[in-house]
């Protein structure tokens, strides 16, 4: 069965470039060893970057050694769901790509405030 979205339909693809998910697939699913639930996908702002810095979490410094090109605002990536929440109740929560975003993330927050927080989708990313 393939994996579902926060809308019930199949999961898309976030983004390809750059490469993104747990598996650096392009899509933000996982498996048990993702203790970081990366579900969200979510389109990087200036704002965003800077809090996930301040939280210890520095995505806009290329790191080779795992693959990881460094975010810059307009970037799709994979995000932590709980990330997502606590930038959400910090009122710096980037939009999502709900057809991207795995179902799994409702257990994390509400679809309505992954709704509110929406933006279309971009089949070629």
């Amino acid at each position: 069965m393939s994996a579902l979205n926060v809308l019930g339909t199949p999961l898309a693809d976030c983004s390809h470039d750059p490469l993104t998910g747990w598996f650096r697939d392009g899509c933000c699913r996982s498996d048990p060893n993702d203790a970081g639930m990366h579900w969200v996908c979510a389109v990087m702002t200036a704002e965003f970057l800077a809090f996930s810095k301040a939280r210890g979490n520095d995505l806009s410094t290329p790191r080779p050694e795992y693959r990881f090109p460094g975010l810059k605002p307009g970037d799709r990536w994979c995000l932590c769901a709980a990330r997502w929440r606590e930038a959400l109740q910090a009122g710096k929560a980037p939009k999502v790509v709900l057809e991207a975003t795995h179902l799994n993330t409702l257990g994390v927050v509400t679809l309505a405030e992954l709704q509110a927080h929406a933006v279309g989708s971009d089949a070629s990313r």
